[in-house]
């Protein structure tokens, strides 16, 4: 008797595994300048750094395939005269998200931000020279530069914000203000529409209004009374910044990456140790969420 389970689950019948990716690296933890955002790639919806979206992996069963979950950056316990961390890379198989880049400390001239998956934001302190510090860059098809900092005479610092994944990040318009982190990308792998990889907001020394981070866990830039925010958890967005007298020691960290994965819901895929992850089906495909973890990863 024919076991129709058995018909239907095998590997003539299934279609090819053509598995769909979403890859987000963390991003980089904070300093004085807003960090930059986890690379981010993708094969639904749009990718990171206005690049053409991605090819799907074929692969095969009963093969091991490599993912790692990047973590974000640490950020520095004194931003005023220490750099942040870069966020860690993110990897699916043969698919790399770099690491955000570390927000830049304070110091007197112009300091050039941190290249990453999306770069952190310059800074200039004390009288500022008339050249900016510049925003570090973006990796190709991941993300954006950071933005660079105000330029000219002013009387305690400026600095950039954060590049996200599908924005530059801002530059404030004058010394002593502020810029916002540039934004996130959308993506809609899971069924819902979902942003990641913000950049973070830059820090200020004077008070003022927080620097919003970028759409896609971009955390808040400090001012003098006003506190940041780190990059939220699986969006690999970049911590905002710490410069203020107040905030300095703050160490906002830059939020961690995520791995998520789309393929034919005729599959089963085994989650190894060392992972934390959990699949869901969303209409003819199943969908597996990796939120932390190196290990491996295999269909049946």
């Amino acid at each position: 008797m024919l076991n129709i389970t058995t018909a239907l689950l095998a590997p003539s019948t299934l279609p090819p595994l053509a598995v769909n990716y979403l890859v987000v690296a963390g991003g980089g933890g904070c300093a004085a300048s807003g960090a930059g955002a986890g690379g981010l790639r993708s094969t639904v919806t749009a990718t990171g750094g206005g690049g053409t979206l991605e090819t799907a992996l074929n692969l095969s069963v009963l093969t091991n395939y490599t993912v790692t979950v990047g973590a974000g950056g640490a950020g520095s316990a004194n931003g005023q005269n220490t750099n942040g961390s870069d966020g860690s890379n993110s990897v699916f198989s043969t698919i790399t998200s770099t690491g955000g880049g570390k927000g830049t400390a304070g110091g007197g001239g112009a300091i050039n931000g941190f290249s990453g998956g999306s770069g952190s934001g310059g800074f200039v302190g004390g009288t500022g020279p008339s050249s900016p510090g510049t925003g570090g860059a973006g990796t190709a098809n991941e993300g954006y530069a950071g933005g660079n900092s105000a330029a000219g005479s002013f009387s305690v610092s400026s600095s950039g914000g954060g590049g996200g994944a599908g924005q530059i990040g801002g530059t404030p318009p004058s010394g002593d203000t502020n810029a916002a982190g540039g934004n996130g990308v959308a993506v809609s792998i899971t069924g819902s529409s979902v942003t990641y990889a913000g950049g973070g907001g830059s820090g200020m020394y004077v008070n003022g209004t927080a620097a919003n981070g970028g759409t896609g866990g971009g955390g808040l830039g400090s001012t003098g009374n006003n506190a940041g925010s780190s990059g939220t958890t699986n969006t690999g967005g970049g911590a905002g910044g710490a410069y203020s007298e107040a905030y300095k020691t703050a160490a906002y960290s830059g939020g961690s990456g995520v791995v998520i994965l789309s393929y034919p819901s005729g599959y089963v895929i085994t989650i190894g140790g060392g992972l934390t992850g959990s699949t869901a089906t969303v209409g003819l495909n199943k969908v597996t969420t990796i939120t932390a973890g190196t290990g491996n990863v295999s269909w049946a």
